[in-house]
């Protein structure tokens, strides 16, 4: 068996590779998650996750989530957890939000892989 290595990235250098919006980008893995860098701007589509809670972690921006009752607003170095199965709509309405996610590995960022878009290996 071979020892892995730790692995230091920094967030803000990779976020700078890409400018695509609503477009997760895979720059790490750990145990069976992946976790994402994402860039949003406007909104997303209303969706759910029945198999996993949500994580969403705001590095620069202020972003909206929206729930069929109420909107919650995360500013940088906040984060928030979305329980699965809570319909949602990530919003950034105040310009580009900077945003990483934890997702177990090749989860559809819409619930559903028929409309999701496919998170890619930075």
């Amino acid at each position: 068996m071979s020892q892995r290595q730790p692995v230091k990235i920094d967030l803000h250098e990779k976020i700078e590779t890409f400018s695509e919006t609503w477009a997760p980008k895979i720059v790490a893995r750990y145990n069976d998650n992946e976790v994402r860098l994402v860039r949003s701007v406007g909104e997303w589509v209303w969706h759910k996750h029945d198999e996993t809670d949500e994580l969403f972690l705001i590095l620069d921006g202020e972003f909206d989530m929206d729930f069929r009752d109420h909107t919650v607003t995360v500013r940088p170095g906040e984060l928030l957890i979305v329980p699965r199965g809570t319909e949602h709509r990530p919003a950034a309405r105040r310009g580009e939000v900077k945003l990483l996610l934890i997702d177990p590995n090749g989860t559809p960022n819409t619930g559903d892989v028929a409309t999701a878009t496919r998170a890619v290996e930075l």
